[in-house]
C-alpha cells in the first residue's frame, strides 16, 4: 500500500499526514515561501508590504474608532491608542483564521498540476497555507508588541506565551483547510460561503468590544466564535500581562486536534475523486 493512498492510517505510520509533514518538510518551507513572496510579486515594495500592511491598517483603526467615533473600551478612560491596541490584538487573530478558511477553497482547485502528480502529497497544501498565514500573523504580532511599548513605555514578559496562544488555533484552522479544500472540488459554492462567515466571525467576537459589555445570557454563545477566546487570550498575554488560561487552551487544542483528525480522513475519503472532478 502506498504511503499516500487514502487508506494509510490517518495519524500513525509512514501514511500519517504528520509523517507527510515530517518527511515533506522542505517542500512545505519551499512551497510556504513561494506562496509568499508571490503575493507581492511585481509590486514595487515587495516583501516589504508584509511589515507596512499591519502598520498602514493599526494607523487605520486608531484615526477611525479613535479619532472619528472616539470609541473607548467598555466605556473606560483609554487614550486613543490604547484602544488601538485592543483592537489590533483581535484583528490579528481574525486576520489569520480568515486567511485560513478563505484561501482553502482554492488549495486543489488552483492547483491541478498537483492532483495530475499521483505522488504528490495533496496533504501538505492546507500546510502550506497555514503557515503563509502564520508568517504575516508574526510580523503583526511584531508590530503590536513595539506599539504596545510605544503607547505604554512598557514590555509584559507574558508575551513569551504568544506562540502557545496562537498553536491550538493553528491547528484548527489546518483541519478548517483540509475540510474546505477537499470539500470545494465537489461543490465551488464554498469559496463563497466562507467570505460570508470570515466576516460574522468577524462581528460575533470581541474584536470591538469586550466580551464584559455583553449581557451574560450572550456570553456563552460568543464564545462558540472559535476566535473569541483566543482574542482574549492574545490581549492578555500582550496588554494586560496575564498568563494564559492553559486549561482553557488545552480544551481548545483538543477540540482543534480532533476537527484536525475528521478533517484529515475526510480529505483523504475524498481526494480519489479529484482528478476526475477537476
Amino acid at each position: 500500500m502506498s504511503p499516500l493512498s487514502p487508506e494509510a492510517s490517518l495519524y500513525g505510520g509512514r501514511g500519517s499526514v504528520i509523517a507527510l509533514l515530517i518527511r515533506n518538510w522542505h517542500l512545505v518551507i519551499q512551497l510556504t515561501k513561494r506562496n509568499v513572496v508571490g503575493r507581492y510579486r511585481g509590486s514595487v515594495l515587495g516583501l516589504t508590504w508584509s511589515l507596512f500592511h499591519p502598520i498602514l491598517m493599526l494607523s487605520v483603526y486608531t484615526f477611525v474608532f479613535g479619532v472619528v467615533f472616539r470609541s473607548r473600551w467598555g466605556g473606560g478612560e483609554q487614550s486613543t491608542l490604547e484602544f488601538s491596541t485592543l483592537l489590533f490584538a483581535g484583528i490579528i487573530v481574525h486576520g489569520f483564521f480568515a486567511e485560513c478558511i478563505v484561501r482553502s477553497p482554492g488549495l486543489i482547485i488552483g492547483n491541478p498540476q498537483y492532483v495530475k502528480k499521483v505522488v504528490f502529497p495533496l496533504e501538505i497544501l492546507p500546510w502550506v497555507t497555514v503557515f503563509s498565514a502564520l508568517f504575516h500573523t508574526a510580523i503583526s504580532v511584531a508590530v503590536l508588541v513595539v506599539f504596545y511599548m510605544l503607547v505604554s513605555a512598557t514590555l509584559n514578559w507574558t508575551i513569551v506565551f504568544v506562540p502557545i496562544v496562537l498553536f491550538p488555533i493553528m491547528v484548527l484552522g489546518t483541519g478548517v483547510a483540509w475540510g474546505l479544500s477537499a470539500l470545494a472540488v465537489y461543490l465551488r459554492d464554498v469559496s463563497h460561503v466562507v467570505g460570508v462567515i470570515a466576516t460574522v466571525l468577524l462581528f460575533t467576537s470581541p474584536i470591538f468590544y469586550p466580551i464584559e459589555a455583553l449581557p451574560e445570557f450572550i456570553r456563552p454563545i460568543i464564545y462558540l466564535n472559535p476566535l473569541s477566546f483566543i482574542v482574549e487570550q492574545l490581549r492578555d498575554v500582550v496588554i494586560w500581562g496575564r498568563l494564559p488560561n492553559f486549561r482553557g487552551l488545552c480544551i481548545y487544542l483538543l477540540v482543534g486536534i480532533l476537527v484536525a483528525w475528521a478533517a484529515a480522513k475526510w480529505f483523504r475519503k475524498l481526494r480519489p475523486g479529484f482528478a476526475d472532478v477537476l
